[in-house]
Protein backbone atom coordinates (compact mmCIF):
# COMPACT_ATOMS: atom_id res chain seq x y z
CA UNK A 1 0.00 0.00 0.00
CA UNK A 2 3.35 2.48 1.22
CA UNK A 3 4.47 1.55 -2.00
CA UNK A 4 1.08 2.23 -4.28
CA UNK A 5 0.78 5.52 -2.61
CA UNK A 6 5.06 6.62 -3.26
CA UNK A 7 4.24 5.65 -6.62
CA UNK A 8 1.23 8.01 -7.10
CA UNK A 9 2.68 11.19 -5.42
CA UNK A 10 5.79 9.98 -7.96
CA UNK A 11 3.38 9.91 -10.87
CA UNK A 12 1.07 13.12 -9.86
CA UNK A 13 4.75 15.19 -9.40
CA UNK A 14 5.72 14.12 -12.79
CA UNK A 15 2.21 14.74 -14.34
CA UNK A 16 2.74 18.56 -12.20
CA UNK A 17 6.24 19.17 -13.25
CA UNK A 18 5.13 18.20 -16.91
CA UNK A 19 2.41 20.78 -16.96
CA UNK A 20 4.52 23.90 -15.67
CA UNK A 21 7.02 22.66 -18.49
CA UNK A 22 3.73 22.63 -21.08
CA UNK A 23 2.92 26.26 -19.17
CA UNK A 24 6.31 27.51 -19.55
CA UNK A 25 6.53 26.48 -23.07
CA UNK A 26 3.05 28.23 -24.21
CA UNK A 27 3.87 31.31 -22.34
CA UNK A 28 7.39 31.74 -23.91
CA UNK A 29 5.88 30.63 -27.20
CA UNK A 30 3.51 33.22 -26.18
CA UNK A 31 5.39 36.40 -25.74
CA UNK A 32 9.01 35.81 -27.31
CA UNK A 33 8.64 33.55 -30.32
CA UNK A 34 5.95 34.88 -31.87
CA UNK A 35 5.65 38.45 -30.50
CA UNK A 36 1.86 40.01 -30.20
CA UNK A 37 0.63 43.10 -28.46
CA UNK A 38 -3.06 43.86 -27.67
CA UNK A 39 -2.54 47.42 -28.18
CA UNK A 40 -3.32 47.95 -31.67
CA UNK A 41 -5.62 50.22 -33.56
CA UNK A 42 -6.59 50.71 -37.08
CA UNK A 43 -5.19 53.82 -38.58
CA UNK A 44 -5.94 56.14 -41.39
CA UNK A 45 -4.52 59.93 -43.19
CA UNK A 46 -7.33 61.89 -42.53
CA UNK A 47 -7.09 65.05 -44.90
CA UNK A 48 -8.69 68.42 -43.90
CA UNK A 49 -10.18 70.11 -46.75
CA UNK A 50 -9.83 73.50 -47.03
CA UNK A 51 -10.88 76.26 -49.50
CA UNK A 52 -8.44 78.54 -51.48
CA UNK A 53 -11.22 80.97 -52.56
CA UNK A 54 -13.99 82.91 -50.01
CA UNK A 55 -17.07 82.52 -50.82
CA UNK A 56 -20.97 81.41 -50.79
CA UNK A 57 -20.93 77.84 -50.18
CA UNK A 58 -24.22 77.35 -53.64
CA UNK A 59 -24.26 73.26 -53.48
CA UNK A 60 -23.21 70.63 -51.38
CA UNK A 61 -22.76 67.02 -53.43
CA UNK A 62 -21.73 64.76 -49.92
CA UNK A 63 -22.95 63.68 -46.80
CA UNK A 64 -21.40 61.90 -44.04
CA UNK A 65 -19.90 58.63 -44.06
CA UNK A 66 -20.24 58.80 -48.04
CA UNK A 67 -17.83 57.11 -50.12
CA UNK A 68 -15.83 59.31 -52.94
CA UNK A 69 -13.13 59.05 -55.09
CA UNK A 70 -10.48 61.48 -56.33
CA UNK A 71 -11.70 64.01 -58.24
CA UNK A 72 -15.26 63.51 -57.25
CA UNK A 73 -16.84 67.57 -56.29
CA UNK A 74 -17.42 67.53 -52.84
CA UNK A 75 -19.08 71.56 -52.39
CA UNK A 76 -19.23 74.39 -54.98
CA UNK A 77 -18.38 78.14 -53.86
CA UNK A 78 -20.53 80.90 -55.67
CA UNK A 79 -18.81 80.86 -58.97
CA UNK A 80 -20.52 84.35 -60.29
CA UNK A 81 -17.33 86.34 -58.39
CA UNK A 82 -15.09 84.27 -60.20
CA UNK A 83 -16.25 83.83 -63.71
CA UNK A 84 -16.44 87.74 -63.91
CA UNK A 85 -12.95 88.16 -62.67
CA UNK A 86 -12.05 85.53 -65.47
CA UNK A 87 -13.65 87.70 -67.75
CA UNK A 88 -12.27 90.97 -66.70
CA UNK A 89 -8.72 89.80 -66.71
CA UNK A 90 -9.05 88.13 -70.10
CA UNK A 91 -10.35 91.76 -71.99
CA UNK A 92 -7.46 93.68 -70.06
CA UNK A 93 -4.58 90.53 -71.91
CA UNK A 94 -6.92 91.15 -75.53
CA UNK A 95 -5.71 95.36 -74.74
CA UNK A 96 -2.77 94.78 -73.44
CA UNK A 97 -2.14 92.43 -76.63
CA UNK A 98 -3.33 95.49 -78.70
CA UNK A 99 -0.90 97.94 -77.33
CA UNK A 100 1.43 95.77 -77.58
CA UNK A 101 1.23 94.91 -81.42
CA UNK A 102 0.87 98.77 -81.74
CA UNK A 103 4.35 99.39 -79.98
CA UNK A 104 6.15 97.05 -82.12
CA UNK A 105 4.52 98.49 -85.33
CA UNK A 106 5.66 101.97 -83.91
CA UNK A 107 9.55 100.86 -83.10
CA UNK A 108 9.78 99.18 -86.34
CA UNK A 109 9.02 102.44 -88.01
CA UNK A 110 11.07 104.52 -86.35
CA UNK A 111 14.09 102.27 -86.57
CA UNK A 112 13.78 101.76 -90.48
CA UNK A 113 13.86 106.01 -90.28
CA UNK A 114 17.10 105.85 -88.37
CA UNK A 115 18.58 109.61 -89.12
CA UNK A 116 15.24 110.94 -90.22
CA UNK A 117 14.22 110.57 -86.83
CA UNK A 118 15.49 111.71 -83.84
CA UNK A 119 17.45 108.86 -81.43
CA UNK A 120 15.14 110.08 -78.68
CA UNK A 121 12.02 109.31 -80.51
CA UNK A 122 13.12 105.68 -81.22
CA UNK A 123 14.73 105.09 -77.71
CA UNK A 124 11.43 106.32 -76.50
CA UNK A 125 9.41 103.93 -78.95
CA UNK A 126 11.38 100.61 -77.70
CA UNK A 127 11.41 101.32 -73.87
CA UNK A 128 7.15 101.51 -74.88
CA UNK A 129 7.58 97.97 -76.84
CA UNK A 130 9.04 96.74 -73.96
CA UNK A 131 6.45 97.95 -71.30
CA UNK A 132 4.21 96.51 -73.75
CA UNK A 133 5.82 93.18 -73.60
CA UNK A 134 6.15 93.21 -69.91
CA UNK A 135 2.14 94.76 -69.34
CA UNK A 136 0.88 91.24 -71.73
CA UNK A 137 2.85 89.23 -69.30
CA UNK A 138 1.36 90.55 -66.43
CA UNK A 139 -1.97 90.29 -68.49
CA UNK A 140 -1.61 86.93 -69.00
CA UNK A 141 -0.62 86.02 -65.55
CA UNK A 142 -3.86 87.72 -64.12
CA UNK A 143 -5.62 85.57 -66.37
CA UNK A 144 -4.11 82.19 -65.48
CA UNK A 145 -4.66 83.57 -61.20
CA UNK A 146 -8.09 84.63 -62.06
CA UNK A 147 -8.99 80.77 -64.28
CA UNK A 148 -7.09 79.39 -61.22
CA UNK A 149 -9.77 80.70 -58.56
CA UNK A 150 -12.55 80.01 -61.07
CA UNK A 151 -11.42 76.30 -61.23
CA UNK A 152 -10.47 76.37 -57.17
CA UNK A 153 -13.94 77.33 -56.38
CA UNK A 154 -15.16 73.91 -57.15
CA UNK A 155 -13.73 71.96 -54.19
CA UNK A 156 -12.74 68.27 -55.24
CA UNK A 157 -11.56 65.33 -53.80
CA UNK A 158 -7.93 65.37 -53.13
CA UNK A 159 -7.86 61.49 -52.12
CA UNK A 160 -10.39 58.38 -52.18
CA UNK A 161 -11.93 58.00 -49.19
CA UNK A 162 -14.87 58.66 -47.03
CA UNK A 163 -16.31 61.79 -46.10
CA UNK A 164 -16.37 61.86 -41.83
CA UNK A 165 -17.37 65.14 -41.39
CA UNK A 166 -20.06 67.36 -43.62
CA UNK A 167 -21.75 69.61 -41.41
CA UNK A 168 -21.73 72.14 -44.57
CA UNK A 169 -25.23 74.03 -45.54
CA UNK A 170 -25.76 75.72 -48.59
CA UNK A 171 -25.71 79.31 -48.41
CA UNK A 172 -22.86 78.78 -45.71
CA UNK A 173 -19.63 81.18 -46.09
CA UNK A 174 -16.54 79.48 -46.91
CA UNK A 175 -13.33 81.37 -45.91
CA UNK A 176 -10.16 80.40 -47.34
CA UNK A 177 -8.14 78.16 -45.50
CA UNK A 178 -10.43 77.51 -42.81
CA UNK A 179 -11.08 73.54 -42.93
CA UNK A 180 -14.77 72.27 -44.14
CA UNK A 181 -14.86 68.53 -44.33
CA UNK A 182 -12.27 65.83 -43.27
CA UNK A 183 -12.04 63.00 -45.39
CA UNK A 184 -10.49 59.49 -44.18
CA UNK A 185 -8.00 58.41 -46.95
CA UNK A 186 -9.02 54.35 -47.38
CA UNK A 187 -5.75 54.46 -49.48
CA UNK A 188 -3.86 54.45 -46.25
CA UNK A 189 -5.83 52.13 -43.82
CA UNK A 190 -3.43 50.13 -41.68
CA UNK A 191 -3.21 48.36 -38.45
CA UNK A 192 -0.51 49.91 -36.04
CA UNK A 193 1.04 47.80 -32.94
CA UNK A 194 2.75 48.65 -30.15
CA UNK A 195 5.49 46.56 -29.12
CA UNK A 196 7.47 46.72 -26.38
CA UNK A 197 10.77 47.20 -26.94
CA UNK A 198 12.14 43.89 -25.47
CA UNK A 199 10.00 41.77 -28.35
CA UNK A 200 11.35 43.81 -31.35
CA UNK A 201 13.94 41.49 -32.20
CA UNK A 202 11.33 38.49 -33.40
CA UNK A 203 9.72 41.68 -35.47
CA UNK A 204 11.28 42.30 -38.94
CA UNK A 205 10.24 43.96 -42.36
CA UNK A 206 8.04 41.50 -44.01
CA UNK A 207 7.24 39.29 -41.28
CA UNK A 208 3.86 37.89 -41.97
CA UNK A 209 1.55 39.45 -38.83
CA UNK A 210 -2.42 38.66 -38.10
CA UNK A 211 -4.59 41.10 -37.07
CA UNK A 212 -7.89 40.51 -34.45
CA UNK A 213 -10.39 43.35 -34.46
CA UNK A 214 -11.93 43.44 -31.12
CA UNK A 215 -15.44 41.97 -31.39
CA UNK A 216 -14.29 40.18 -34.88
CA UNK A 217 -14.36 36.50 -34.92
CA UNK A 218 -12.09 36.45 -38.35
CA UNK A 219 -8.97 37.33 -38.12
CA UNK A 220 -7.39 39.73 -41.30
CA UNK A 221 -3.58 39.58 -42.23
CA UNK A 222 -0.64 41.64 -43.58
CA UNK A 223 2.95 42.47 -43.61
CA UNK A 224 4.95 44.26 -41.60
CA UNK A 225 6.06 47.08 -43.90
CA UNK A 226 7.75 49.47 -41.21
CA UNK A 227 9.00 49.63 -37.73
CA UNK A 228 8.98 53.27 -36.28
CA UNK A 229 12.60 54.87 -36.42
CA UNK A 230 12.12 56.51 -33.25
CA UNK A 231 10.13 57.96 -30.30
CA UNK A 232 9.58 60.56 -28.13
CA UNK A 233 11.46 60.65 -24.79
CA UNK A 234 9.26 61.75 -21.85
CA UNK A 235 11.94 62.14 -19.98
CA UNK A 236 14.23 64.76 -21.51
CA UNK A 237 12.89 68.13 -22.02
CA UNK A 238 15.10 71.11 -23.59
CA UNK A 239 15.59 74.22 -21.00
CA UNK A 240 15.24 77.94 -21.76
CA UNK A 241 19.12 77.98 -22.14
CA UNK A 242 18.85 75.03 -25.33
CA UNK A 243 20.37 72.68 -22.92
CA UNK A 244 18.45 69.11 -22.29
CA UNK A 245 16.96 68.75 -19.21
CA UNK A 246 16.67 65.16 -17.63
CA UNK A 247 14.19 63.91 -15.44
CA UNK A 248 15.43 62.62 -12.16
CA UNK A 249 14.54 58.76 -11.74
CA UNK A 250 14.53 56.85 -8.61
CA UNK A 251 12.29 54.09 -9.59
CA UNK A 252 13.51 50.43 -9.49
CA UNK A 253 11.81 48.87 -12.57
CA UNK A 254 11.95 50.16 -15.80
CA UNK A 255 8.90 49.86 -18.24
CA UNK A 256 9.41 48.95 -21.70
CA UNK A 257 9.06 51.49 -24.18
CA UNK A 258 6.32 50.79 -26.68
CA UNK A 259 7.54 50.88 -30.53
CA UNK A 260 4.47 51.32 -33.20
CA UNK A 261 4.75 48.58 -36.24
CA UNK A 262 2.97 49.33 -39.04
CA UNK A 263 0.67 46.32 -40.60
CA UNK A 264 0.03 46.71 -44.36
CA UNK A 265 -3.29 44.22 -44.84
CA UNK A 266 -3.77 42.45 -47.79
CA UNK A 267 -5.89 43.95 -50.07
CA UNK A 268 -9.00 41.02 -49.94
CA UNK A 269 -8.66 42.16 -46.45
CA UNK A 270 -9.88 45.76 -46.87
CA UNK A 271 -13.31 46.13 -45.71
CA UNK A 272 -15.79 48.22 -43.94
CA UNK A 273 -14.62 46.79 -40.97
CA UNK A 274 -11.34 48.85 -40.96
CA UNK A 275 -12.62 51.95 -39.24
CA UNK A 276 -10.03 54.21 -38.13
CA UNK A 277 -9.79 54.26 -34.37
CA UNK A 278 -11.42 50.29 -33.41
CA UNK A 279 -8.77 48.36 -31.01
CA UNK A 280 -6.98 45.63 -32.63
CA UNK A 281 -4.44 42.42 -31.68
CA UNK A 282 -1.46 42.06 -33.74
CA UNK A 283 0.29 38.75 -34.17
CA UNK A 284 4.11 38.42 -35.54
CA UNK A 285 4.00 34.95 -37.26
CA UNK A 286 7.35 35.55 -38.84
CA UNK A 287 8.84 35.13 -42.15
CA UNK A 288 7.76 31.56 -43.38
CA UNK A 289 4.41 31.93 -41.74
CA UNK A 290 2.45 31.84 -45.68
CA UNK A 291 4.35 28.60 -45.90
CA UNK A 292 2.90 27.06 -42.31
CA UNK A 293 -0.70 29.11 -43.76
CA UNK A 294 -0.89 27.28 -47.11
CA UNK A 295 -0.13 30.00 -49.33
CA UNK A 296 3.15 32.02 -51.22
CA UNK A 297 4.35 34.91 -49.75
CA UNK A 298 2.88 36.87 -51.48
CA UNK A 299 -1.21 35.87 -51.44
CA UNK A 300 -3.12 35.28 -48.42
CA UNK A 301 -3.07 32.62 -46.28
CA UNK A 302 -4.95 29.27 -47.23
CA UNK A 303 -5.94 27.91 -44.02
CA UNK A 304 -5.86 30.74 -41.38
CA UNK A 305 -5.86 29.20 -38.42
CA UNK A 306 -2.62 26.86 -39.16
CA UNK A 307 -0.84 24.73 -41.03
CA UNK A 308 -2.62 22.30 -43.52
CA UNK A 309 -2.54 20.56 -46.77
CA UNK A 310 -3.68 21.94 -50.30
CA UNK A 311 -6.94 20.68 -51.47
CA UNK A 312 -8.66 20.13 -54.67
CA UNK A 313 -12.39 19.02 -54.38
CA UNK A 314 -14.73 18.53 -57.39
CA UNK A 315 -16.43 21.92 -57.91
CA UNK A 316 -19.94 22.15 -58.20
CA UNK A 317 -20.19 25.19 -60.44
CA UNK A 318 -18.82 28.28 -58.78
CA UNK A 319 -18.96 26.44 -55.24
CA UNK A 320 -17.75 23.67 -53.84
CA UNK A 321 -20.75 21.64 -51.42
CA UNK A 322 -18.90 21.33 -48.17
CA UNK A 323 -21.18 18.86 -46.60
CA UNK A 324 -20.91 16.66 -49.88
CA UNK A 325 -17.13 16.73 -51.24
CA UNK A 326 -14.18 14.28 -51.34
CA UNK A 327 -10.80 15.88 -50.63
CA UNK A 328 -7.41 14.74 -52.17
CA UNK A 329 -5.12 15.32 -50.15
CA UNK A 330 -2.08 16.72 -52.11
CA UNK A 331 0.73 15.39 -49.76
CA UNK A 332 -0.19 12.27 -49.19
CA UNK A 333 -2.03 9.01 -51.10
CA UNK A 334 -5.39 7.97 -50.44
CA UNK A 335 -8.97 9.72 -50.27
CA UNK A 336 -10.42 11.51 -47.38
CA UNK A 337 -13.71 11.10 -47.43
CA UNK A 338 -15.90 14.52 -45.82
CA UNK A 339 -19.41 13.46 -44.35
CA UNK A 340 -21.96 12.89 -46.97
CA UNK A 341 -25.37 11.49 -47.03
CA UNK A 342 -24.50 7.34 -47.00
CA UNK A 343 -21.94 5.06 -48.30
CA UNK A 344 -23.49 4.59 -51.85
CA UNK A 345 -23.17 8.92 -52.26
CA UNK A 346 -19.74 8.46 -50.95
CA UNK A 347 -18.76 6.09 -53.46
CA UNK A 348 -20.19 7.97 -56.22
CA UNK A 349 -18.24 10.94 -55.08
CA UNK A 350 -15.34 9.11 -54.78
CA UNK A 351 -16.01 7.96 -58.58
CA UNK A 352 -16.41 11.32 -59.71
CA UNK A 353 -13.63 12.81 -58.52
CA UNK A 354 -11.55 10.08 -60.04
CA UNK A 355 -12.93 10.76 -63.41
CA UNK A 356 -12.25 14.17 -63.21
CA UNK A 357 -8.89 13.64 -62.44
CA UNK A 358 -8.51 11.24 -65.60
CA UNK A 359 -9.98 13.89 -67.58
CA UNK A 360 -8.50 16.97 -65.50
CA UNK A 361 -11.65 19.08 -66.34
CA UNK A 362 -13.79 18.88 -63.04
CA UNK A 363 -11.23 19.37 -60.06
CA UNK A 364 -10.52 22.70 -58.98
CA UNK A 365 -7.92 23.54 -56.37
CA UNK A 366 -8.75 25.41 -53.23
Amino acid sequence: MNLLHRFLRIGLTAVAVLIALIAIWYVWTYYERDPRTRNGHVRADVVGVTTDVSGIITSVEVSADQRVKKGDLLFQVDRARFTIAAERARANLESAEASLVYARQQASRNRALRGLVPEQTIDQSDSTLRTGTASVDQARAALASAELDLERSSVRASVNGVVSYAELRPGAYATAGQGMLALVDTDSLRVEGYFQETRLKHVHVGDRAEVLLMGEDKPFYGRVSSVTSAVNDSDTSIGSNHLPSIAPNFAWVRLAQRIPVRIKLDPQYISDALVPGRSATVLILGPDAAKQHGASPASEPRNERGPSLAQTCVARGRVCARERMLVLPSRRSGLSESRGNGRDAERRERQGVLAGVAAGSVVASL
